[in-house]
């Protein structure tokens, strides 16, 4: 599958890195790709892209002049940047692309920025990219787990949330997952009536869900 991530600090990072070792063409959406591998996290001390992972600008991450087209895009920017990085991508680069967003609607203080009539943050994502199927995930634990999500033998929770069925299915396919740990699970389905906000008990203590929309918990690992 082919990746594009647009937001390459710690989240957008790790996922990335990892998907690539696990066999995706993974591109990263930085501001300045001259950059290379210095403008990626999320890797041990930092370093070398894995071998199918490469660097380019937002835009070229989703469509690029040599042919590639993303078939998924995982924004993980902060929260300010979200609207003028997917502006970027230009007109129709969204266009029936599963848009999994990792993002959460944090201003300065920790406030949680609603949209208008209280819309959620995927909610103001969607608004942004009316052509993309929107998904929330990624949004509900601490990059550091997403690096290495298995405690004790147990895969770590994944929330999701989005009101397309074949999208969602999309998201708990995409897990960071290897051979060698637990299988994502989906034990359940729930209708989220607002953005709720909790402490997850993981190492990442904020939990987004987005509003009428329908959504679950997964096992990721």
């Amino acid at each position: 599958m082919r990746i594009a991530v647009i937001g390459s600090g710690n989240v957008g990072g790790t996922l990335g890195r990892r998907w690539a070792t696990l066999g995706h063409d993974v591109v990263f959406g930085v501001r300045d790709p001259k950059r290379g591998a210095a403008a990626v996290k999320g890797g041990a001390g930092e370093g070398a892209l894995p071998d199918r992972a490469r660097v380019a600008t937002h835009a070229q991450a989703v469509r690029g002049d040599d042919g590639w087209r993303a078939d998924v895009v995982l924004v993980a920017t902060p929260w300010p940047a979200v609207a003028s990085a997917l502006s970027e991508l230009g007109p129709g680069a969204l266009d029936g692309v599963v848009l999994l967003d990792a993002t959460n609607p944090l201003g300065p203080g920790l406030r949680l920025e609603s949209g208008p009539d209280g819309a959620s943050g995927a909610e103001q994502v969607q608004a942004l990219a009316p052509t993309a199927w929107v998904v929330k995930a990624f949004n509900t634990t601490g990059f550091d787990n997403m690096r290495d999500p298995v405690y004790e033998g147990r895969a770590s929770v994944m929330f999701y949330a989005g009101d397309d069925a074949a999208a969602r299915q999309v998201a708990t396919s995409w897990r960071p997952t290897s051979a060698s740990t637990p299988s994502m699970r989906v034990p359940s389905r729930a209708r989220a009536s607002s953005s709720t906000w909790r402490c997850s008990g993981s190492r990442s203590p904020w939990v987004s869900a987005g509003r009428r929309v329908m959504g679950g918990a997964s096992r990721f690992g």
